[in-house]
C-alpha cells in the first residue's frame, strides 16, 4: 500500500470515528426536567421540574441522581431501586 492510501485510510478512519473520540453523553432527561425511579423496579421517567413524580415512582436520593446514561448513578440503579418506604434494595428484577 503506498503512503498515499494509508493516509487516506487514516484520515477515513479519523472521520468516521471523530464523534466518538469527543466524550458526548446523552442526558437522561431534557433541560426543565429531572429523573425519577420506579419505586420497586429499575424504571425510569421524566418528569417537568415543575411537577412531583405521578404515583409509583419517587426521585431519586440526593447525590445519587443519574444524569447522563451510562454515568455512575445510571448504572447504579439497573440493579438498585427504592422500596415504597424510599429504602435502597437490590432491584427484583436486576438481571
Amino acid at each position: 500500500m503506498s503512503v498515499a492510501a494509508a493516509l487516506a485510510c487514516v484520515a477515513a478512519a479519523t472521520v468516521l470515528t471523530g464523534c466518538a473520540g469527543l466524550g458526548y453523553q446523552e442526558n437522561i432527561c431534557s433541560n426543565g426536567e429531572y429523573p425519577a425511579l420506579s419505586v420497586g423496579g429499575t424504571g425510569s421517567a421524566c418528569f417537568s421540574d415543575k411537577e412531583e413524580p405521578s404515583a409509583g415512582y419517587a426521585r431519586y436520593p440526593a447525590g445519587k441522581v443519574p444524569r447522563q446514561v451510562d454515568d455512575k448513578w445510571d448504572v447504579y440503579w439497573r440493579t438498585h431501586t427504592l422500596d415504597k418506604d424510599g429504602k435502597i434494595i437490590t432491584a427484583p428484577d436486576a438481571g
